[in-house]
């Protein structure tokens, strides 16, 4: 979708400052959103394309004045209000006002380690031969989906070449609606800076994109 979240090559918001790697949390409560967003993923309500469109598609009044963990805590209340894990009152409270309800699965601290070791592989068996290879010239398409999609704005309609060929995943973009995995072949296309900006990019800049087949046609 095209949101506040899609801000990349936007001008106006100021350079980006790199924080150092270990500098992950500015409080506590940045460290209880993480976890608090981990365990409720655990419990299988949504998948984490669903928990992904939920945070950038908050309306960009409030996505842009949040931090980044107000975005996700925004992005959490919203996907268990529309489960009716949670009611407006208790979001004002701060705190459970009606007995909760039973989740199938609940993530329990010892568990924590092992299934984040795990991950959550997207890697699915191939349908059908890779209609892209390394070296291949590619566009990708001038699309603006209302529902969500991993293509930024700023590279649709601009060419770059096939670096890598990664495999079938999971399509997110049917996989937020909920229409199912729908697996696509996967790439890692480059793009070079004066494609994306014209003259005025910098030439030995380039970007590389991971883009799922269906976002790409021949160049």
């Amino acid at each position: 979708m095209n949101g506040a979240a899609d801000m990349g090559g936007m001008m106006g918001f100021g350079p980006v400052t790199p924080e150092p790697e270990h500098e992950r949390f500015h409080g506590d409560w940045e460290r209880r959103v993480l976890a608090l967003t981990l365990a409720m993923g655990a419990t299988g309500q949504w998948n984490i394309d669903q928990s992904r469109a939920a945070r950038e598609s908050l309306p960009p009044p409030e996505y842009l004045a949040k931090s980044y963990y107000e975005i996700w805590l925004a992005g959490l209340e919203k996907l268990m209000a529309e489960r009716g894990l949670v009611l407006p009152e208790e979001i004002a409270a701060g705190h459970m006002t009606v007995p909760p309800k039973a989740l199938p699965r609940i993530l329990t601290a010892d568990a924590v380690p092992a299934v984040l070791a795990k991950g959550g592989p997207t890697e699915r068996p191939a349908a059908a031969p890779a209609r892209y290879a390394v070296g291949d010239r590619v566009r990708a398409r001038n699309m603006h989906p209302q529902g969500h999609t991993r293509l930024p704005r700023y590279v649709r309609g601009h060419v770059g070449t096939v670096e890598l060929v990664h495999g079938t995943h999971v399509f997110p973009d049917s996989s937020a609606l909920g229409q199912g995995e729908q697996p696509q072949w996967l790439y890692t296309v480059r793009f070079e800076g004066r494609e994306l900006w014209g003259g005025q990019g910098d030439p030995a800049l380039a970007v590389s994109v991971d883009a799922w087949e269906s976002y790409l046609e021949p160049a």
